[in-house]
């Protein structure tokens, strides 16, 4: 892997599924959609009813769910980073 190789031995299989060629911790991967909808959706239904306000709440909305979520739930991964012979 280019430099870097991923220790996964750590983690149990069964509480884990595969997104995007990653393991995700099932628990994690619940509680960052729960805390991301609820921002979303509670910014967009404060916004006021004028036509692009309650997008742009929203978003506003999603990328705090986003930094919540980033700050809540540490990565679980430890990375070694391994020399390459030639």
């Amino acid at each position: 892997m280019s430099g870097k190789e991923i220790n996964k031995s750590h983690v149990k299989d069964d509480e884990n599924i595969e997104v995007w060629e990653d393991l995700v911790h099932i628990k994690d991967l619940v509680l960052s959609l729960i805390i991301c909808s609820i921002t979303t959706l509670g910014a967009y239904l404060i916004a006021p009813n004028e036509p692009p306000k309650p997008l742009i709440y929203g978003l506003v909305g999603a990328v705090i769910g986003f930094v919540i979520s980033s700050i809540a739930i540490k990565p679980k991964r430890t990375f070694q980073y391994v020399e390459e012979e030639e």
